[in-house]
């Protein structure tokens, strides 16, 4: 089973993000300080850390930034009422994998961490270059995309938008997640641009297809899998 640390003061949010990750299936240790996550982070086998900044005694970049300086390479999720854009780059420098602000949705965080632990278990097996998805596939060495065998014909800022959507296929991706990691915007500039992109995407890959992919999740996001 996969081990999550979570360094979290305040108890009942720490509570509550247990709860819902064990339903997830994954097992999970709890640190309310940063002192004693420390050691817990030191002493145990942890799939991934989710270290919050602000916490008593010791706060979590210090915490984070002493396991990298003890050689930990352990994947590191941030979580942090500080929001602005110099917060997330020193976190993220101190060697932090991703940074969520809160508050945040559970169904958000629990796609970031999916993510995380995705990415560490593919750098062992070598890179993946094939993506399929039903009848849709994806081949990232040719940069082409066909469904049903029909090539569809994307832009590099289409095909970005398709390969994140494809590698979080059966998961709700918000218009957050989708500019962090396909625009790298790392605020919300008030644009439309998602949504274009989405639209446009949603033309080339179902508009001449019986089943659509593609589906918005009302007050959500976006979600790619085969059945509505």
């Amino acid at each position: 089973m996969v081990k999550l640390l979570i360094i979290e003061d305040d108890e009942a949010a720490a509570g509550s993000l247990k709860r819902g990750l064990a339903e997830a299936g994954y097992a999970v240790e709890l640190a309310h300080d940063g002192e004693r996550g420390l050691q817990q982070a030191q002493a145990g086998d942890h799939d991934l850390w989710v270290i919050d900044i602000m916490l008593p005694g010791r706060d979590g970049l210090s915490v984070l930034k002493a396991l990298r300086d003890q050689g930990r390479r352990t994947p590191a999720l941030i979580l942090s009422a500080l929001g602005k854009v110099d917060d997330r780059v020193e976190g993220l420098r101190v060697g932090g994998d991703d940074y969520v602000v809160k508050p945040y949705a559970f169904d958000e965080l629990l796609a970031r961490i999916e993510a995380l632990l995705r990415r560490v278990r593919s750098f062992g097996s070598g890179p993946e270059t094939m993506l399929e998805l039903a009848d849709l596939k994806m081949d990232l060495l040719s940069r082409s995309v066909t469904r049903g065998g029909q090539e569809i014909d994307l832009q590099p800022r289409e095909f970005r938008l398709l390969e994140y959507l494809m590698r979080h296929a059966g998961q709700v991706v918000t218009r957050t997640m989708l500019l962090e990691n396909v625009w790298e915007y790392f605020f919300d500039p008030q644009t439309n641009v998602v949504d274009v992109h989405i639209s446009r995407l949603r033309q080339k890959i179902d508009k001449s297809f019986a089943t659509p992919l593609l589906h918005t999740v009302r007050g959500r996001g976006y979600i790619l899998r085969p059945e509505a």
